[in-house]
């Protein structure tokens, strides 16, 4: 990419978007100026990026002129807060939050699975949920070669999901029950170490959770697949950092587990991991810092003959959020598609 663009991370300081900060160099992204942008209390700071100390600015109504691409991870009511000036502005914001990822005129864009979505925006582009992501990235590959017919997931979401915070939160709370002292609870709201609950996003009335609703409705919209029968259950995991999930698929004609390993073994951005003999697959702790999903333990359904079942792990701070942000603003810039209209997104 000999193009550069001028590039604004919302939320610098935050868990991913410090992980943006380390993608942005790692990969060599084709930065011009980078603005590091985060509320009032963080101004002032700074963050180190190509040998320098970058100061940490706090957010305004000029923040955004003369950028590009602004990558936001700050949180669905800033986004919501900051979109009409940054589409106003002549960027295009690449959203980490659940603001936009249902808006009709928004692409929800994995870039292995529809990178062609891209072209249809209109200055607001949106990022799945992290489970979405790590599950679109194991299962595409498969309904590319004979459509699914239904998904049951149950999700081992860690605690890096819900922040920074949240990751100091469950370390203090192992400290405390190993010292047989009462764990506190502010980022959760029961203790996680040593203890799991289902997840404790907002529950509507059928019971499902908020969480379990955006896999549903999210991969209907990145698969383009409207009436894709998926049921899920989310669970918050005693683990720092990487998802896994158990998922259970349907096809409308058997598929051979060989086969599946063999179109897996070779999707992008997927790594199998099978090692039979020594019942090993893959785990929490050799995804975490991997931009690759693993995915392994592929194995008939015995209960149906046209089921499948596999296993994965994904880095839920990588591709389940940080690295499919900036692997979007790579396809923008490789696909010329900067140029955004601001006419026509209602923010």
């Amino acid at each position: 990419m000999s193009h550069r663009v001028n590039v604004a991370i919302l939320g610098a300081t935050g868990a991913v978007g410090t992980e943006l900060l380390e993608l942005l160099e790692s990969r060599q992204f084709p930065v011009a100026n980078l603005k590091l942008l985060a509320s009032p209390r963080s101004a002032g700071t700074t963050l180190p990026f190509r040998g320098e100390n970058l100061p940490v600015e706090a957010v305004s109504e000029d923040s955004f002129q003369g950028v590009d691409i602004v990558l936001a991870s700050a949180g669905a009511s800033t986004s919501k807060a900051w979109a009409k000036t940054i589409v106003e502005s002549g960027a295009v914001i690449i959203d980490n939050s659940s603001a936009f990822r249902m808006d009709s005129q928004v692409p929800l864009i994995v870039p292995e699975i529809n990178p062609e979505a891209a072209a249809q925006h209109q200055g607001i582009i949106a990022n799945p949920n992290c489970t979405t992501i790590l599950m679109g990235m194991a299962i595409f590959p498969l309904h590319q070669v004979q459509p699914i017919k239904r998904i049951v997931v149950s999700t081992y979401q860690s605690a890096s999901g819900a922040g920074a915070r949240a990751m100091e939160e469950l370390k203090a709370q192992a400290k405390a029950i190993l010292e047989n002292q009462t764990p506190s609870t502010q980022a959760f709201p029961y203790p996680l170490a040593f203890n799991l609950f289902p997840h404790n996003s907002p529950l509507n009335e059928e019971g499902y959770c908020e969480e379990e609703m955006k896999m549903i409705r999210e991969t209907r919209k990145i698969f383009n697949a409207p009436q894709l029968s998926i049921t899920a259950t989310c669970v918050r995991v005693p683990v720092l950092r990487a998802h896994s999930e158990a998922v259970n698929l349907e096809f409308s004609r058997p598929f051979a587990p060989q086969q599946a390993r063999e179109i897996l073994a070779s999707a992008p951005g997927v790594k199998l991991v099978e090692e039979w003999q020594a019942n090993y697959f893959p785990m929490p702790i050799d995804a975490t810092g991997k931009d690759e999903v693993f995915v392994g333990r592929i194995r008939q359904d015995l209960s149906h003959p046209c089921g499948l079942e596999l296993w994965l792990c994904g880095d839920q701070i990588r591709k389940g959020a940080a690295l499919n942000a900036v692997q979007i603003a790579e396809l923008l810039i490789e696909k010329n598609l900067l140029k955004s209209s601001t006419s026509a997104v209602s923010v």
